[in-house]
């Protein structure tokens, strides 16, 4: 089969490697698309060396069909559309005890700690494999694990309709938070320096404020009357944006940690005192957020679709990641299919 695998120094190659046969109580899966994130170019960058072993095919964003099962497997079945819930936990740890396995202490990233989903044929144990119903494309299911971000995300800041929500940041997560706050009834202002992803999020309902020509602060004040919003999504990832994001909330507010920051940022911790600010800090997802990505997408109320501006072929994987460094794409697809599907 045919697998892009990481080499190190910034190295992608796409070569022919034997597949692996599952296990008692593994599936082996027919990657159809794997999407690439900034996580993926972190990897790319060399930030996780320490995790990943080079040479190691990455990529957790997927969808495909079941090809072959283990002997144990009895609840999946070959030809089922599928994803994957790419975390696996020890289930002893304190946060497992506590009931937060997501974050379990001990947490195996599948992608990045072990083998991830750029290959053709893709074996996984089958308890993170996730169903998907026929009515959901490949090309959009190829999409469900961004989405239960978002809607793990939104679920963390207790977002409720008729709130006000802003979020910092227009890339893929931050466009997704953004569709998923729409879905439940908040009105949304999305903060973002390109033209068009501030475009993008207009067409899709949110007011959008561009923080190089406007006074972001003032904007979100006045369209809350004075009070600031009730929850705000921090999904840049820079220091200037971790600083301000508090400005933005009212008394008593939320503000939402998803970016993640390669270095201890700077807080106002004065403004969280002068308003009783929450931060919450938000990581990966948990089982109901990827059913409730499924159901969105099943139900068609959020479209997905609009988000993926490049699909390229398994050969141009690098290529690939350096169109989404230089910031040519939105969300990215490798089509690891031997053949057409939906």
């Amino acid at each position: 089969m045919r697998t892009a695998q990481y080499h190190g120094d910034g190295r992608i190659t796409a070569v022919d490697h034997p597949a692996v046969a599952p296990g008692l109580d593994e599936v082996r899966i027919a990657v159809a698309y794997t999407g690439i994130c900034g996580t993926d170019l972190h990897v790319l960058h060399g930030s996780m060396n320490s995790r990943v072993s080079i040479p190691q095919p990455i990529g957790h964003e997927m969808s495909g069909t079941i090809e072959s099962v283990g002997t144990d497997v009895t609840a999946l079945s070959v030809g089922q559309r599928v994803t994957v819930m790419p975390l696996l936990w020890c289930g002893e740890c304190p946060a497992c005890r506590a009931g937060n396995a997501h974050v379990c202490q001990n947490l195996d990233f599948v992608g990045i700690d072990t083998p991830g989903s750029l290959q053709e044929l893709w074996t996984v144990p089958a308890s993170i494999v996730v169903p998907v119903p026929e009515q959901v494309s490949l090309r959009d299911a190829a999409l469900i694990e961004p989405l239960a971000v978002a809607c793990h995300d939104v679920a963390r800041s207790r977002l409720t309709a008729g709130e006000t929500a802003v979020v910092i940041g227009g890339g893929p997560i931050g466009q997704l938070i953004a569709l998923v706050a729409r879905s439940i009834g908040a009105t949304v202002i999305l903060i973002e320096p390109s033209d068009e992803r501030r475009a993008f999020a207009a067409e899709h309902g949110a007011q959008v404020i561009d923080p190089m020509a406007e006074d972001a602060a003032a904007i979100v004040e006045q369209a809350t009357g004075g009070a600031g919003a009730d929850v705000v999504f921090e999904v840049a990832g820079a220091e200037v944006t971790a600083l301000t994001s508090v400005d933005y909330a009212r008394v008593r507010g939320r503000v939402v940690i998803v970016a993640i920051h390669a270095q201890p940022p700077p807080m106002n911790l004065h403004r969280v005192f002068w308003r009783e600010l929450e931060i919450i800090g938000t990581r990966v997802y948990e089982r109901a957020d990827f059913d409730h990505a499924i159901e969105l997408l099943a139900g068609g109320l959020v479209p997905v679709s609009d988000i993926v501006t490049d699909v390229l072929p398994l050969d141009r994987t690098l290529d690939a990641f350096h169109l989404l460094e230089r910031g040519g794409a939105m969300k990215l697809l490798i089509d690891l299919r031997k053949e057409d599907a939906s």
